[in-house]
């Protein structure tokens, strides 16, 4: 499974492409590495590449995808990017009260619609409840708006970023 890994400012694309016990081929963006790890103790690995000897310790951040990496002489600070963390990082970033419509970063199933077209309703209110990666989450205004049009029912399968209400 191929994870996106925010390292410091960098990001980069990492695979495992083969494991067999300690021994694993990955790819790093591109380009492929023989390694072999071994965790010698909680939190700290040994990895051996290409004859050389590197230590790696984990410090975990309060986000379990989240770590402080110290090697001998750097120390980065290393977010584990998945469709989860994408997902939730997308909910968190989206501010915007000027919006004309609401979507769902992630494809998933309308669970619930309980407004209608023409509906006024308040800031906070709960105007799309969808499921996706398991777990329901509620769409709601950020400010006083007006239901203007409801492109989905309760049941459908949707697509990521795919427009659910548009709102006044």
């Amino acid at each position: 499974m191929a994870l996106e890994i925010q390292i410091n400012d960098r990001k980069a694309y990492v695979d495992n492409l083969n494991q067999e016990d300690s021994k694993m081929l990955i790819d790093i963006d591109g380009k492929h590495y023989e390694i072999d790890i071994v965790m010698v103790e909680d939190n700290v690995y040994s990895i051996l590449y290409q004859g050389k000897s590197y230590n790696v310790e984990l410090i975990p951040k309060e986000n379990p995808k989240s770590y402080i990496v110290n090697t001998l002489y750097n120390s980065y600070d290393v977010d584990i990017i998945d469709a989860e963390r994408k997902y939730l990082m997308s909910r968190k970033s989206d501010d915007d009260d000027d919006s004309d419509s609401i979507s769902t970063p992630m494809p998933g199933k309308v669970v619930s619609i309980p407004v209608k077209t023409g509906d006024k309703v308040s800031a906070g209110t709960t105007v799309i409840v969808v499921s996706a990666m398991k777990m329901e989450s509620e769409y709601k205004v950020k400010k006083d708006r007006v239901i203007k049009n409801i492109l989905v029912k309760e049941g459908d399968i949707i697509l990521a970023n795919q427009i659910l209400l548009e709102i006044e």
